[in-house]
This record gives C-alpha cells, structure tokens and sequence, in this order.
C-alpha cells in the first residue's frame, strides 16, 4: 500500500549533517541544533526520470536521504505529537552541486538546481513502517556501493526534527521532509567521484523500495 506524493508540494525541507558518520567524513562536528535549507519544488523529479548536467554545474554529487512526508497542517507542534503528522516516509536524493555551494556560499543553487530532487518510488503510509530510525539506506552509482548506513546514525530524529521545524514554519500536507544523509558521498572520497552523463544512480531503503535516475547531459 502507499499513499499518494503531491506532485508540487509546498516546500521540502532539508536537513544538512544529520549523520554522525557523515559528520566525522567531514571532519565536522555534530550539530547541536538541525541545520536545515530548502529545495524549491520545481527541482523535483520522479523515479526514471533524468537528473540533467548543465553547465556552469560540473561537479554534481549523490546524497541519498530518508524523506518524511507531512499528513496534516503542523505548527508549534511538540516532539510527543510530532508523529501524528506524518503521512509516510520516501526516497530522496538530495543531488548537489559542489562547485556552486562553494562559489555561492549558501546552497540555493546547489541543491536547488532543476532536476536535482528525485523522489519516490512510494511513500509508504507510517504505520507500515515501525521504526523510521532503525532503517537500512544505500546508494549504488553505476551498480558500485558508494553509501551504506542506517537511519540509527541520525543525530536529530522525525519527532525532533517536525517540533524544530514548525516552532516556526509551518508545515502543509504535502511537504517533505529530506532527513540527511550517511556517510559515502561523492564529495568526501578519496579521489572524489561525481555523476556524469551515462550514470545510474540507485538508491534503496528498508520498506520503502528502490529510486533510481539516469544520469545525462544538458544544453552544451
């Protein structure tokens, strides 16, 4: 069974470093407090469908992420009632630009560039899913194990993340929100490994399924 994504939501809501291995591939600390921005909803894309390399994005990178998705209007809402607003849970691959979060020095192009958020295959309804926390999540480019971790290394959990969030913004049906990602991204390895045209990047998750999207040029 599954619920049905709005094909534009509101806003999806990211958060940064929410990982504990990530942080540490980092050599960054642990957040205290999320770290959270957003991608626009028209980044957004479905399984199959191409994630496009355009220029001046050159060195464009996987980050496959547990997504929550809102059931009901949430605002002000405490971590002991967070989860009656979850309608189910995703797939999201929070694709980015490296170079431009670099020259930009904030993320809005980065992640929020067209074609980098894909989404699905499903969303599973919340109570087929007994622990969101206790979740097996990988990512393959091109058939190699690039991430592999679980959704216990998250340093701020879905209750947590829903009352941060809607002590002040509100959250609408519909909205997603993309929960970090474990450590293996592109970015981090030694050489590093970014998406070019003519890769497949699938990512998995417990319960949820399979979201898989080629890779491909764009305008020259």
């Amino acid at each position: 069974m599954s619920v049905p994504l709005h094909p534009r939501p509101s806003k999806l809501v990211c958060i940064a470093r929410n990982y504990r291995e990530h942080a540490a591939e980092q050599a960054a600390a642990v957040p205290e407090r999320p770290m959270v921005f957003f991608k626009p909803p028209s980044c957004l894309i479905g399984p199959g469908d191409p994630i496009v390399l355009r220029p001046p994005a050159e060195r464009v990178d996987f980050e496959a992420e547990l997504g929550v998705v809102i059931a009901s209007t949430a605002s002000r809402v405490p971590a002991t009632g967070a989860m009656a607003h979850v309608a189910g849970y995703t797939i999201v691959n929070d694709v980015t630009a490296r170079d431009l979060q670099a020259a930009d020095g904030q993320w809005a192009r980065a992640k929020g560039s067209d074609t980098f958020g894909p989404v699905g295959p499903r969303v599973v309804p919340a109570a087929e899913i007994l622990d969101p926390h206790d979740l097996a999540i990988r990512c393959w480019v091109n058939g190699d194990l690039m991430q592999d971790g679980s959704t216990a290394d998250m340093v701020h959990r879905v209750p947590e993340l829903i009352e941060f969030l809607s002590a002040s913004i509100t959250l609408e049906p519909g909205d997603v929100i993309a929960t970090g990602t474990p450590a293996g991204v592109g970015a981090h390895r030694s050489p590093p490994v970014f998406l070019r045209a003519g890769d497949v990047v699938r990512i998995e998750i417990d319960g949820i399924g399979v979201l898989e999207n080629p890779v491909v040029a764009g305008d020259p």
